[in-house]
């Protein structure tokens, strides 16, 4: 129960009089709908004509929020069969006055998207909504067009295989759907086609905030060179922490294809080898909680020595030096499996937060090519940066921003102090009766893995569905081959297997279902319960390790007990879990020296606050590392203003 208690204070009270507001209004807007209730659809189409027109004559789009939300619901009612509920109208105003609305998973977020999407694209400056990858971004432009079709306004959408021509029109639709990676890949792409400076671009906080007008919407481009985004006007963002903070961690870069001679390769076959004659804590340092090594100078001195091949001796030492320690730092802070998936010979990326692979990335300074030394595929070519953008300064470029998420809370200084955005918990529709049972530690992986797996099948003789999530692919097979042994049907969902996503998430709400996955974050799947399971006690949620944040944790906590279902979590920890891989290996031994476990190697509960203790340490060093790119972005960002220069092709003009 400690985490529980740990989240619930947490979140806080959110600001009375702010709810009170938006209860208040969300009263009016309901009237309103109730009188809408005799319009026929053309009267419907006709109004939102007539408030478009008025948006666009200057009347404030404050006062006209209530009509607008009204011939929302009303079309939705009409179009989709569904009605927002009153929680999801006050979780739209939130949006609206560009705060991050904190909505429990389960309660309609892409319904109530659609809300202040509505009302912001009346202007006709263009509309964003940004979600976390591509199946979610069709489905929820699918899901919801009919709804802005029936008052009036188009719907685009922007997907990986997206080409430019149909890239350019989907930006010119009232509403776009897309991913924040392909969205902020065609915001490089247009300052590469222009090579526009972007002063006095629609910008916010970091780049002033001018105009509405994207300056590269001008005369003088051929329709091939011509931008295929129109502007930055407002974006909404679901899953706003973990794209607003989790990702913020890695810039957008659009890499220029370095060549990849015979001398480069065999420099990084040679350092994979190499390093197999290194001693730790003599020749080289590592550093996990920066996952970095560092050639001391003995190490210096032996890597000199090496025999190496012909084909490396014309390459100076210093660069030598650089991939070594880039092959330490591949052998000991990156582990297939966990941070990498190979698929077809090739090494994909898989997030952190999601469980999902990053298509298209690629670690950058050679990190990449010591990878797929290491797991002996073939070497391709590295990249250098022809553009660049971190998340922070993406978001910073819309005049209007704003978010929902499940897990707000624990963020909410750094999304205020960063981004300027408040965050305001939504209320329930239902009360949640969601229950913690007490954590369980242990001394290693195999006992608590052992008793994960009893647990389960003590769970699925109760017909309880169980839901297990997993730090990593390796941890979720792991798991899955022990399930097997014991003759346990069960469903894995990693990043081997996300093409049957949808599917697996809706189908494990049924009694006797075990589901095995990596991190729920951004899964947008509802896991609808049956009566039968119900009755039994709903969905039981097995956290397997506590993650590198407590956000995390709290996203797939709350895959269980949503909407007022029954629902239940525990979670399973030991002295071996990957949140303790930031320490150094001599604090763990003598931890492990310390621990007086029980018989079947559980340790008691107060071990707990150790655990918390690490996650909050991993929590702040994240933190900090954002916090120091952002500053180092603002620098830079004002050196090359000065020059009259792009920050974003800063390194492309050197």
């Amino acid at each position: 129960m400690g985490l529980l208690i740990h989240w619930a204070r947490a979140a806080g009270r959110p600001t009375q009089a702010r709810l009170s507001r938006y209860r208040a209004q969300t009263k009016r807007i309901v009237a309103r709908v109730d009188v809408l209730a005799s319009f026929s659809d053309a009267d419907l189409r006709k109004r939102a004509g007539e408030i478009r027109w008025h948006a666009k004559t200057g009347v404030p789009l404050k006062r006209l929020l209530p009509e607008a939300y009204a011939l929302v619901v009303s079309a939705s009612k009409r179009t989709i069969g569904l009605e927002p509920y009153p929680v999801q109208i006050m979780g739209g105003i939130a949006l609206f006055e560009g705060a991050v609305a904190e909505m429990q998973t389960g309660e309609g977020k892409t319904l109530t998207a659609v809300l202040p999407a509505f009302l912001r694209a009346l202007l006709g400056l263009g509309t964003h909504v940004i979600t976390v990858n591509d199946y979610l971004a069709k489905r929820d432009a699918e899901m919801m067009r009919p709804v802005y079709q029936q008052l009036g306004l188009t719907v685009g959408c922007i997907l990986t295989p997206t080409e430019t021509k149909e890239r350019r029109h989907a930006y010119a639709q009232d509403i776009t759907y897309g991913t924040a990676k392909e969205m902020g890949f065609d915001f490089l792409r247009d300052r590469l086609r222009t090579g526009i400076a972007g002063q006095g671009q629609s910008q916010r906080g970091l780049f002033g905030n001018n105009s509405h007008r994207d300056p590269m919407l001008r005369d003088g481009f051929s329709s091939d060179e011509a931008p295929v985004q129109r502007g930055h006007h407002f974006a909404l963002i679901d899953e706003v922490d973990s794209i607003l903070i989790d990702e913020a961690r890695t810039p957008l870069i659009i890499g220029l294809t370095q060549p990849n001679d015979a001398g480069t390769v065999s420099l990084f076959r040679w350092c994979h080898r190499a390093i197999n004659h290194l001693e730790a804590n003599t020749d080289f340092s590592y550093e996990p909680n920066r996952r970095s090594a560092y050639l001391t100078d003995p190490g210096c001195r032996k890597v000199l020595l090496l025999a190496k091949p012909n084909l490396i001796d014309s390459i100076d030492t210093e660069r030598i030096y650089k991939h070594v320690e880039q092959a330490l730092t591949a052998r000991y802070g990156f582990l297939r499996d966990r941070d990498y998936v190979v698929v077809d010979d090739e090494i994909r990326i898989v997030d952190e937060s999601t469980g999902r692979i990053m298509e298209g990335r690629k670690w950058q300074n050679g990190l990449h090519q010591s990878i797929e030394a290491k797991e002996l595929v073939p070497i391709t070519a590295a990249s250098g940066e022809a553009a660049r953008i971190t998340i922070q300064s993406l978001f910073r470029h819309y005049t209007y921003l704003s978010g929902m998420t499940g897990t707000a809370v624990q963020a909410s200084r750094e999304i205020r102090r960063t981004y300027g955005l408040t965050v305001s918990p939504i209320p329930t529709h239902q009360p949640c009766i969601r229950l913690g049972w007490p954590t369980r530690i242990f001394t290693n992986m195999e006992a608590k893995r052992r008793t994960i797996v009893e647990e389960i099948e003590r769970l699925l003789n109760l017909n309880r569905a169980v839901l297990v999530g997993t730090p990593s692919v390796d941890a979720s097979e792991a798991l899955s081959k022990l399930l097997t042994q014991r003759g346990i049907s069960h469903k894995i969902l990693n990043a081997r297997h996300h093409e049957q996503e949808s599917q697996i998430v809706e189908k494990a709400g049924e009694s006797g279902k075990v589901t095995v996955a990596t991190n729920m974050a951004g899964r947008g799947t509802d896991i609808r319960l049956t009566d039968q399971l119900c009755s039994a006690g709903g969905l039981h949620v097995i956290a397997t390790e506590m993650h590198s944040s407590a956000r995390i944790d709290r996203q797939l906590v709350g895959r269980t007990a949503r909407q007022g279902d029954p629902g239940t979590f525990q979670f399973f920890l030991s002295l071996e879990d990957e949140l303790l891989r930031c320490l150094e290996p001599k604090v763990l031994e003598r931890l492990r020296r310390q621990a007086r476990p029980k018989e079947n190697g559980e340790l008691p509960l107060r071990w707990a606050r150790f655990f918390r203790r690490t996650q909050r340490f991993l929590e702040k060093m994240h933190y900090k590392q954002r916090k120091d790119l952002l500053k180092y972005e603002k620098h830079r960002t004002q050196i090359y203003r000065r020059m009259g220069l792009d920050p974003c092709l800063e390194l492309t003009e050197n």
